[in-house]
């Protein structure tokens, strides 16, 4: 799902992971789910944002949490 949402471009915010077609980065999206901000306070705050961005960036920020088990015990 976050493939189409999320832009990693060199040209905008030095290459962080963005919202396509804005200039808000994933991580202040994770940033304001982790101090509590429900997704409705963060859509009333940015309306160029869609639930489907906001629903990319958690799973963006759970792909990169992520670990391949096997690469860790080699």
């Amino acid at each position: 799902m976050h493939d189409n949402r999320i832009e990693i471009n060199p040209r905008i915010l030095m290459g962080k992971p963005v919202i396509r077609g804005t200039r808000i980065p994933v991580y202040l999206i994770l940033d304001l789910l982790s101090e509590g901000r429900t997704m409705e306070d963060i859509l009333i705050a940015y309306p160029d944002l869609k639930r489907e961005d906001l629903l990319a960036a958690l799973q963006f920020g759970g792909s990169l949490a992520k670990y391949d088990e096997e690469a860790m015990i080699a």
